[in-house]
């Protein structure tokens, strides 16, 4: 686990764009997927990851890549984190997620876990209390994840629209007293 580099940011896009393949499939119609991680998004997210990590919006938002133990090292997971976003939360103590990924051939093999465990570290060390993340309301896997890590619904409810609505349902934790 280690803070991204801007050369991550191709990697960053690649693992990505096969979760989303993987997340999205049979809840968004297969055109729109083939558009949402085809080659033109990728160039878009690897762009707008280089920019992330480069030229973050302020010193409290991070993203964090989990890499393979192997060599050479691949980077097989990431996790972007900052000041809570919703109006209903205070950015000063209440951090969100924003992306949590780790590529579809490499779940369950404990990058997920230490991804999460690093990131509540960090936030705590920028002195957030709490951490949300939205997360897709059919997939299960992630939420079973976060519930069996201590995570919990907190009753929002949203929508992601990527062409098509994706209803999307909101989780939070406590991270420090």
């Amino acid at each position: 686990m280690r803070p991204a580099r801007a050369g991550d940011a191709d990697d960053l896009a690649r693992v990505q764009v096969a979760s989303w393949r993987s997340a999205f499939a049979g809840i968004v119609p297969p055109p729109l997927l083939d558009e949402l991680t085809g080659a033109e998004a990728s160039a878009l997210w690897r762009d707008r990851w280089r920019e992330a990590i480069g030229n973050p919006p302020t010193s409290r938002h991070r993203v964090l890549a989990a890499v393979s133990d192997a060599v050479p090292r691949e980077v097989t997971g990431f996790v972007s984190a900052g000041p809570a976003t919703d109006a209903d939360r205070w950015p000063g103590t209440d951090a969100e997620i924003y992306e949590f990924r780790v590529a579809p051939d490499r779940t369950g093999q404990g990058h997920g876990g230490r991804l999460m465990h690093a990131v509540a570290d960090t936030l705590v060390s920028d002195g957030f209390r709490t951490v949300s993340i939205w997360a897709l309301e059919a997939d299960a896997l992630v939420r079973q994840f976060l519930e069996s890590a201590g995570w919990a619904l907190d009753g929002a409810r949203g929508e992601l629209d990527v062409g098509v609505s994706v209803p999307v349902v909101r989780l939070h934790t406590a991270i420090s007293e």
